[in-house]
């Protein structure tokens, strides 16, 4: 009877513990968490430049739109967007109605807005067919000639050029309008 007794308390503090350490254990969990999710926000709010930022000059490119017009720095002339796209980009096909309706309404039609989509032509055929209509599409492999010319780091990259100077670049859309008509 005795050894029961000493065996039930020796259980029932074991228990104790257990319980003592596993609120231990979550307390830490949710404050980790919160740390992670802070550094999550953190970094969604001031990441690095995903394309060459305002002031750049655009870098030396040539290359052919897929209706054969040849395009190099030289052709950057007046105010001109510029956005590039990867079809496995979840963000980019998410905002492509954006900017193909901006494209649409942009100063000089579709002369003056260039659109890089970044794969094989299997791959990109679905945005290129969005984006022909409203601008100039070239096609380009990941960190060619033209994504190099423009420095992108990433997609969706939306920029505004005056000639061949950067005037505003953004991975979202309404940051980029904004930071221009300000």
């Amino acid at each position: 009877m005795v050894i029961l007794s000493i065996a039930v308390v020796v259980v029932g503090a074991m228990c104790l513990l257990n319980l003592v350490l596993t609120f231990g254990v979550i307390r830490r969990l949710r404050e980790h968490t919160e740390l992670l999710n802070q550094r999550i926000v953190d970094r969604a709010a001031a990441p690095g430049p995903i394309m060459l930022e305002a002031g750049a000059t655009v870098g030396d490119f040539s290359v052919t739109t897929t209706d054969g017009v040849p395009v190099s720095r030289a052709d950057l002339t007046g105010q001109r967007l510029v956005g590039f796209f990867s079809p496995t980009c979840a963000a980019c096909a998410e905002n492509m109605p954006t900017y193909v309706a901006h494209a649409q309404a942009h100063p000089g039609g579709r002369d003056a807005v260039l659109s890089v989509v970044v794969g094989s032509e299997a791959e990109t055929a679905e945005m290129t067919r969005q984006l022909e209509p409203v601008s100039r599409v070239v096609r380009d492999v990941e960190q060619g000639e033209i994504s190099r010319a423009f420095a992108v780091d990433g997609y969706p990259a939306y920029g505004i050029l005056d000639g061949d100077r950067v005037k505003a670049s953004d991975f979202v859309f309404a940051r980029l309008t904004d930071s221009v008509t300000a």
